[in-house]
């Protein structure tokens, strides 16, 4: 699906979405509960349907019922073999892999689409073959480079030395695991640990539902084995990854009030309003600098509020950008570019020179959700008509965006879209 945007400033009020970082680990940690849990306040993204999914085939009841997830818990360990479809989350491939290989004796498969067969593993597999757990990845193999890994054997608890430069995502799915291993373990990091923001959101919901774990300064964890998930009601909390949108917007000359977010968050993402601050408190023509390493999915977005500010702005620490549905490093500035802003992409950052306004253009999502809605944001300061590749990317994380997008005043055509 296509959209063709004609430029119009958004007003009005909107409910930011529920938190699909905060979504994933609480259906993941209700799942290893005994008993049941409500997690109320779910925004069913095609993120969120893939662990969701994944947990069922471990054994988890999951039922959908009047906006919340009714889950009852796995009951114990299996052996069977069991094909776990992944979709494009990068979240639910690296948090689930491990607890399979907790949970399960028999063959456990991944597969996928998009981009995520060629997203980073070899921490998952040096771990696999360290403990002498079969890891077969023919991913890169196959044409279109779709996933395909399979790991069989046990996970046994002990030391775990992890790069902190990758992933976060690699560090939470052994904290999901590890505590129900029958020894206990350490989580060790190599270097500095990028994300901290998402480590303190798994933390924070393991706390939840019943689990200990002593964080040593970001440097190690040590975690308990035998520990045991207590069934919880959970509510999610406003996403603050969605409303860097909504805050770029207000920023470049729109008026969109936000309700659902919780000023007390640990998200992360919530810098964006720092970020915004920054620029809007720096005098003309100023240089600034921000450091993108612990937030970059808000990174597309913001770097197109620092194209519509007078000066130089550089954005820093921002080389994972490339291994995310697309390379957003590449695509943030060739799109943006398309529309008349003067960005560069480098290595690991980018640089941005302000201007006035941006031109109408067609414009590529690279299939990538936050390249869609950035690219729609920027439209709302564009001097013609601005088409958007696979805009349907958007279903990943915020499914009904568009529809959003419209009852601010967004004024659009949608082209091959498909009916439900």
């Amino acid at each position: 699906m296509d959209v063709i945007i004609t430029p119009t400033k958004l007003n009005g009020r909107v409910t930011v979405p529920p938190s699909k970082s905060m979504a994933h680990r609480a259906i993941v940690c209700a799942s290893l509960a005994q008993g049941k849990s409500l997690i109320s306040n779910v925004a069913m993204s095609d993120d969120i349907k893939a662990t969701v999914g994944c947990m069922r085939l471990l054994g988890a009841e999951i039922e959908q019922k009047d906006g919340l997830l009714e889950i009852v818990g796995i009951k114990g360990k299996s052996s069977t073999d069991i094909t776990f479809d992944c979709n494009e989350s990068g979240s639910t491939l690296r948090f689930i892999l491990p607890i399979a290989l907790a949970l399960n004796d028999g063959v456990n498969s991944f597969v996928g689409k998009g981009k995520l067969g060629e997203r980073p593993m070899k921490i998952y597999s040096d771990i696999c073959k360290e403990q002498g757990i079969e890891y077969i990845d023919k991913s890169l193999q196959n044409q279109l480079h779709k996933l395909d890994i399979k790991v069989k054997g046990k996970l046994n608890g002990g030391k775990f030395v992890v790069d902190g430069g990758v992933s976060s995502q690699f560090v939470t799915g052994l904290l999901f695991a590890l505590p129900l291993l029958e020894g206990d373990s350490e989580i060790i990091i190599n270097g500095e640990l990028q994300s901290r923001g998402y480590i303190d959101l798994t933390l924070s919901a393991l706390k939840t539902f019943g689990i200990d774990i002593v964080n040593d300064a970001y440097k190690m964890f040590c975690i308990k084995g035998g520990q045991k998930y207590q069934a919880q009601n959970y509510f999610i909390e406003g996403d603050y990854s969605q409303s860097a949108f909504y805050e770029t917007a207000n920023y470049i000359g729109n008026e969109v009030v936000q309700n659902g977010l919780d000023a007390e968050s640990l998200q992360g993402d919530k810098v964006i309003i720092d970020f915004i601050g920054r620029l809007k408190n720096a005098t003309n023509d100023e240089a600034l600098t921000f450091d993108g390493g612990n937030c970059p999915d808000i990174i597309p977005v913001f770097a197109l509020a620092c194209c519509m500010r007078r000066g130089r702005t550089r954005i820093i620490n921002i080389s994972r950008l490339r291994i995310k549905e697309c390379d957003r490093l590449f695509a943030t500035a060739q799109e943006l570019s398309k529309m008349g802003a003067d960005i560069r992409a480098e290595e690991d950052s980018l640089i941005i020179e302000g201007v006035t306004k941006l031109r109408g253009a067609s414009v590529d999502s690279h299939n990538d959700h936050r390249m869609a809605m950035t690219l729609a944001i920027a439209s709302t300061v564009a001097d013609g008509e601005v088409k958007i590749s696979d805009a349907q990317s958007v279903s990943k994380s915020y499914p009904d965006f568009f529809e959003v997008f419209e009852s601010l005043g967004g004024k659009l055509k949608y082209i091959n879209r498909r009916t439900q």
